[in-house]
């Protein structure tokens, strides 16, 4: 028996993500699940179009080539990617940003392992210190990504019930407190996996607390703007000095690349290049290469705002007709889809537990994620966690359908036992 250091402990044990990554790769191979809770993105035609000629030139060009698959970048990544992206954020945002405040990584989950562990965790003085979510549910990868425990802190959302069956998480600024063992805050925007889009007042509120505390606010940007652009509501592009925006290449079509993208002050950059040459020499080119192009002429925009944010918003409009109607006659809600690829439903009173559902969901063939998984660092005791389900829309659309079928009846169900007393 190999004894585990407690790094291989920490990695070995059961964990929200690794769940719902096995349950992806498992589905797929058995290819009989109704696919909805992965974040898999769709298939966009237009953009697979795009991709395959930047691919194709690429391949024909010998010199471009050699470099994407047998030069190594440098540890913060190509540099023309860097440079064409600089430009198109000082240019279109008036960002203030060049090349040494970008660094690539292997993927967003990958950048944020390293500016979590970077920021937070034990000190040498003895000291720890912790993530702030200013507002839980938040993205199911953070929960495990810590190489200490109690490594999150976490605030719950004010909830706007808006008409019968939506409502919306907010930040709750009168009850989030910064204390001194805070590190940094961290948001996603729009949120996996509730679809929310913090207002522009929300982050400029955010901010301002990170500027008052002087530590960094991370902004993570994989479903944002201005890529891949996927949000149905208002929100305005933000960066400065104590702000760590994290983009992706993955939900502009690229999820098999691995492309994480980190803007931040130098200093960040330069430690973030450091552990990118100890860990990995250097982040992979295929991302970066094959987009530089669209970056530089500022098509990547045009895509994602003319072509990806449609594709999503009609696949969000479906379904969300396909919930009206299968979902009545069940308290219900769901938190008003504002962008992402999730529909983010909360069964009030529910008389299981959402971990439950989702086992009894997985034997219809109905693959969801249990809502439990999406509250890292928040204290126990809150009812409202155990009531609700993550489902994605972006793959099929029968299947999504179906899908939300199954779960209606399901739900229905449950309701139904609970009432005469025979739900376990």
């Amino acid at each position: 028996m190999v004894e585990l250091s407690s790094f291989g402990r920490r990695f070995s044990k059961g964990s929200g993500i690794l769940s719902l990554m096995d349950d992806l790769g498992n589905a797929l191979a058995q290819g009989e699940m109704l696919m909805m809770g992965g974040g898999n993105p769709g298939h966009v035609p237009e953009v697979q179009k795009v991709l395959r000629q930047e691919l194709m030139s690429i391949c024909q060009d010998q010199a471009r080539f050699q470099k994407l698959i047998g030069i190594y970048d440098p540890p913060p990544g190509d540099q023309d990617f860097l440079q064409a992206l600089a430009d198109l954020l000082r240019r279109e945002y008036n960002w203030q940003v060049g090349p040494e405040n970008i660094c690539l990584t292997q993927g967003s989950q990958g950048s944020f392992f390293l500016l979590f562990n970077m920021l937070a965790g034990r000190f040498d003085n003895g000291s720890r210190k912790k993530i702030m979510l200013p507002m839980a549910p938040e993205y199911i990868g953070y929960a495990d990504l810590g190489l200490c425990d109690d490594f999150f802190a976490a605030t719950r959302p004010r909830i706007e019930l808006i008409g019968d069956h939506q409502f919306k998480y907010h930040v709750d600024f009168e009850h989030l407190e910064i204390t001194d063992d805070i590190a940094a805050l961290c948001v996603s925007r729009p949120t996996n996996p509730t679809g929310n889009v913090l207002t522009d007042n929300e982050i400029a509120g955010l901010s301002s607390l990170a500027l008052e505390h002087d530590i960094p606010l991370i902004l993570d940007n994989a479903y944002g703007v201005p890529f891949p652009g996927i949000i149905y509501t208002e929100a305005t592009p933000f960066w400065n000095e104590h702000l760590i925006v994290c983009m992706s290449l993955s939900k502009f079509g690229l999820p098999a690349v691995r492309t994480g993208i980190v803007i931040a002050g130098p200093e960040i950059i330069r430690t973030l290049s450091g552990i990118n040459a100890i860990l990995t020499l250097a982040p992979g080119s295929f991302g970066a290469m094959l987009t530089t192009n669209l970056v530089r002429s500022g098509k990547i925009i045009h895509l994602s705002r003319d072509v990806i944010q449609p594709f999503y918003r009609e696949k969000m409009e479906r379904a969300m007709t396909a919930v009206e109607e299968f979902f009545i006659g069940l308290p219900y809600r769901v938190h008003t889809p504002e962008g992402a690829m999730f529909l983010w439903l909360w069964f009030e009173d529910l008389p299981i537990s959402s971990r439950m559902l989702y086992r009894r969901l997985k034997k219809r063939k109905a693959l969801v994620v249990s809502g439990d998984y999406f509250f890292p660092g928040l204290e126990t005791g809150w009812q409202h966690t155990s009531e609700c389900l993550r489902i994605t829309y972006s793959q099929n659309d029968r299947d999504v359908r179906e899908g939300l079928r199954i779960i209606a009846d399901e739900v229905k169900t449950v309701y139904k036992q609970g009432r005469e007393g025979i739900v376990s």
